[in-house]
């Protein structure tokens, strides 16, 4: 679907709103990485993550005959996910909430020496990654919840302010200067606590152990190391303005394609019996 012109994808749409089952399957598919992976930074774990994108292309389907061709269909998807996510109250974060003082307290001060070995004979230097990636993850739930999508906006997906504005019902000179503050809090923290992307004292190869012993890592289940790298962008017209200078600074926004478990949940919906859900909505 990326490759489709705009008029070729809006044909695609209304076959799939008018019940046509493969051009359903087809658009589902072609938005689940832009739907994930904005739900893996807002929530903060691939199971959470996945269990929302569900959420959304459930609705995404439900609703499809409501869209009119106003917006990139993307910016469309993209304004359902965030009034899902901003609202989200079952992930683990939720129920256990971070701020940057907890965060940064327990970079300086958590008695990482006392941990023993639970490697469990995987490399070091993979945990090491592993653990690298999901606590960048994990420190944007030191935001709330409108300051974190402000931020994965802009910084991740590089929306023009105007549509971001539109997707959070603020102008876009409002949203640039919430998204400055909020980047420049990120990249302070960073500078601060992060010896990987900053100046500070972490590294993420001495808190292995730790960050076992405390079930932040599993061993088996290396979810950042398994996952494949993804270039996920919107379909807009132009890119986000340039605010900062702070875009090295946040090289740990990656992208990734989303599991194969939600591709088949797409596909085994559609061949169900709940499709008659999306042909009655």
């Amino acid at each position: 679907m990326e490759q489709s012109t705009n008029k070729e994808l809006l044909a695609l749409v209304e076959q799939a709103a008018a019940g046509d089952r493969q051009s359903l399957e087809t658009v589902m598919l072609g938005v689940q990485d832009l739907v994930f992976n904005l739900s893996l930074r807002m929530l903060g774990s691939f199971a959470d993550a996945q269990d929302a994108s569900q959420d959304i292309l459930l609705k995404v389907m439900t609703h499809l005959s409501s869209f009119r061709g106003e917006s990139a269909f993307s910016t469309w998807v993209f304004s359902i996910a965030v009034n899902h996510l901003k609202n989200y109250k079952k992930h683990m974060f939720a129920q256990f909430p971070l701020s940057f003082e907890f965060y940064g307290e327990d970079i300086k001060n958590a008695p990482i020496g006392d941990a023993p070995d639970l490697t469990q004979d995987v490399e070091q230097a993979v945990l090491a990654e592993e653990l690298k990636l999901s606590c960048t993850n994990v420190m944007l739930q030191c935001l709330d919840a409108e300051s974190r999508c402000i931020f994965i906006l802009g910084t991740m997906f590089q929306v023009d302010s105007r549509i971001a504005g539109d997707i959070l019902g603020i102008t876009p000179e409002a949203y640039r200067q919430r998204l400055s503050r909020v980047r420049k809090k990120m990249a302070d923290f960073l500078k601060e606590y992060c010896g990987e992307y900053g100046n500070g004292t972490c590294r993420c190869a001495d808190r292995v152990n730790y960050a076992i012993q405390n079930h932040r890592l599993h061993p088996a289940q290396l979810d950042f190391h398994t996952a494949s790298p993804k270039q996920v962008t919107m379909d807009v017209k132009e890119a986000m303005e340039e605010i900062d200078d702070l875009a090295q600074v946040f090289l740990f926004c990656k992208t990734y394609q989303a599991p194969e478990r939600l591709k088949q949940f797409i596909v085994e919906f559609l061949n169900g019996a709940s499709f008659s859900v999306v042909e009655n909505g």
